[in-house]
């Protein structure tokens, strides 16, 4: 085994040392001293991010106002205006440019945090100099994921702002008053609920201390980003797709008109027996249906199609979660993140002690 592949320390521990420890302002001015680049990188991107938010928001709340305001309501001036408010769903609006910045603060902030040291070797030093390897550890990794976390945070309440007249609850009065198709979403969109209320910052610091466990797993820079960017996406798209679901018991219905804001889990159409019915036997039931049951190139009208499936003994039950659950989904989703990433980052600081002690053992 060779020198530069192990954590080589003083053959005496933390508790053992004789050095007083250096008092913690001075370790987070070390870790600013030796971060100060990416975090400075970090804050202009989400400064950046927030003037483009407010900017653009200023302008799409303005042209909602205006659209609730105008009256008549079937006149053609209002019906530009709602037809402006609805132009106005962007690039900003989908809010898929914010899902990349959990994983890249992640990965370019919080991989190289111990990677890069335990890789260049400058550690031995640092852990001469009175800092030790668990205050070492904890003084960079608690300094750098509460300041990301604050920073992702801030940017989430203002997302939220900006996104509020494309809730239905919002955008409602247009569709009743004006008659007129409006751009809506329901909070549990997928996209978009993850980067509201408490879950934006919760998922940038799960991101953090998984490149903070791959960092010291990896004792590599470069391995600890591409296992970061693989692990994050992984977590993202197993939540997305079957947890965050059932973290409460979805609602069950038969009823047509489910809300708009509403999360429809699961739609299905049964027989009059129970059993579920599948595309081909209501394929062959629709087909002998009367032809005013189609529209033009034999488009269904969903809504007759729906009734007349009804009255034939079909059954549509529709598994949802509604949108007042919105708030109880943040609180589980962000506690168990929070959890996690708690989990993940004090197994780091483990490891990290647990290298150095063998090493020191080994010497």
């Amino acid at each position: 085994m060779t020198a530069l592949a192990t954590l080589t320390v003083p053959a005496r521990s933390d508790e053992d040392a004789n050095v007083r420890p250096l008092p913690w302002r001075r370790m987070a001015w070390v870790t600013w001293r030796q971060h100060r680049t990416a975090l400075i990188g970090v804050a202009v991107l989400f400064v950046a991010m927030a003037v483009a938010m407010w900017v653009v928001g200023l302008h799409l709340h303005h042209a909602y106002a205006a659209a609730i305001a105008c009256q008549p309501a079937s006149s053609f001036t209002c019906g530009d205006l709602v037809n402006n408010f609805n132009g106005m769903y962007g690039f900003l609006a989908n809010g898929f440019i914010l899902q990349v910045v959990p994983p890249l603060v992640g990965a370019f902030l919080g991989a190289p945090v111990l990677a890069r040291e335990l890789e260049s070797g400058t550690f031995r030093f640092a852990w001469t100099q009175g800092f030790g390897r668990r205050r070492w550890t904890l003084a960079k990794v608690v300094t750098l994921g509460v300041v990301v976390t604050a920073m992702a945070g801030a940017i989430s309440v203002l997302f939220s702002w900006y996104y509020q007249p494309y809730f239905p609850a919002a955008s409602a009065p247009l569709y009743v008053s004006k008659g007129l198709p409006i751009a809506a979403s329901s909070p549990f969109a997928a996209g978009l609920f993850d980067l509201r209320g408490v879950t934006f910052a919760a998922w940038t610091l799960a991101a953090f201390a998984i490149a903070v466990l791959a960092g010291v797993l990896s004792r590599r820079v470069v391995p600890a980003i591409v296992a970061t960017l693989a692990a994050y996406t992984g977590l993202v798209f197993a939540v997305g797709g079957l947890l965050r679901q059932r973290y409460v018991a979805p609602l069950v219905t038969s009823r047509l008109n489910i809300p708009d804001s509403a999360w429809v889990v699961t739609q299905q159409w049964f027989t009059k027996s129970g059993r579920p019915a599948s595309e081909l036997v209501l394929n062959q039931v629709l087909q002998a249906a009367p032809g005013q049951l189609f529209g033009k190139g034999g488009v269904p009208k969903s809504v007759t199609v729906w009734h007349y499936l009804a009255e034939h003994g079909f059954t549509q039950v529709t598994n949802y979660q509604p949108a007042g659950r919105f708030w109880p989904f943040q609180w589980i989703e962000g506690g168990w993140l929070v959890a996690l990433s708690v989990l993940l980052l004090a197994a780091s600081a483990w490891l990290v002690r647990r290298g150095g002690t063998r090493s020191s053992r080994s010497t």
